[in-house]
């Protein structure tokens, strides 16, 4: 580890939490979103998830209960929005950098 190198003392308050510190509906959302293909364009970027094998996928993981699958779907649309606004800056910056050319 970085801090064993330097001789510092861990700061457990800065590390950022691992995958098993999160509850596991939270751990079966981030397996689904990633799980869930992606569309992406080229003249567009990253357009969402591909839902088509939803259903399919909540099976697998067992998920049952409506109230989960609910807080899931929330969960991953929330990442989604996040990487779609993230693939819009992207191209945004890169057509800039064209446009400065």
């Amino acid at each position: 580890m970085m801090c064993e190198q330097t001789g510092e003392e861990i700061d457990w308050d800065r590390c950022p939490p691992e995958l098993d510190d999160f509850p596991d509906t939270v751990q079966t959302a981030l397996g689904i979103f990633y799980t869930l293909g992606d569309r992406v364009y080229a003249d567009v970027g990253f357009t969402g998830k591909d839902y088509t094998n939803f259903d399919f996928i909540l099976e697998f993981y067992m998920v049952t209960e409506k109230a989960t699958k609910d807080w899931i779907l929330e969960i991953i649309l929330f990442l989604e929005t996040r990487q779609i606004r993230r693939s819009q800056d992207q191209i945004k910056s890169e057509m800039d950098k064209i446009k400065r050319k």
